[in-house]
């Protein structure tokens, strides 16, 4: 019974937690308009998977920085991958070249130095990175990021098309850095 509204009228809903409030079809606050899981919904990011092809929503700073493993494929797509890394003091990604997938990186932690060009041995583009820089590598460019720093390197790469098996983890043990 509908008491006289129109059937699609909902009763309103009392959330125990003021961020569930972001479901709803108008915004609160600017701090609440996007979702964040309840308490018992998160999961830590040493445990979480490769969600690829599902929808799935994800503070990408907050698991970056969480992030432990050397590379961790988080979302494997047909035409688009998102991995996180970080990367150890004085360490590198190693000099790379990806024929057919143009690559976007995000530096969330950290500084270093960026390397690209048309050869291994001439690597004619250097710059100096560091937290809320992003790189942009055309397909074919042969690249390397060094971390220059005394903290790891934290970041998250987007390739296009895809450019690791789906699932792919890396670790690399960093507990003497954090």
């Amino acid at each position: 019974m509908n008491n006289g509204y129109p059937y699609y009228y909902y009763p309103p809903v009392h959330y125990p937690y003021p961020a569930a409030r972001a479901y709803q079809s108008y915004p609160q606050h600017t701090d609440e308009r996007r979702y964040h899981p309840l308490p018992n919904q998160i999961e830590p990011i040493e445990r979480q998977q490769d969600f690829g092809n599902n929808p799935y929503v994800v503070d990408i700073e907050e698991a970056t920085e969480r992030n432990r493993a050397f590379r961790r494929a988080i979302w494997t797509g047909r035409h688009l991958q998102v991995t996180l890394m970080n990367i150890r003091p004085g360490a590198d990604i190693g000099l790379e070249r990806h024929p057919n997938t143009d690559q976007f990186i995000r530096i969330e932690e950290g500084h270093g130095i960026v390397q690209m060009g048309n050869s291994q041995n001439n690597l004619d583009f250097q710059r100096r990175i560091e937290e809320d820089d992003a790189i942009m590598i055309p397909a074919g460019k042969w690249h390397n990021v060094r971390n220059t720093g005394r903290e790891p390197l934290k970041l998250f790469s987007v390739y296009a098309p895809p450019e690791h098996p789906h699932g792919t983890l890396e670790r690399e043990e960093l507990d003497n850095y954090q």
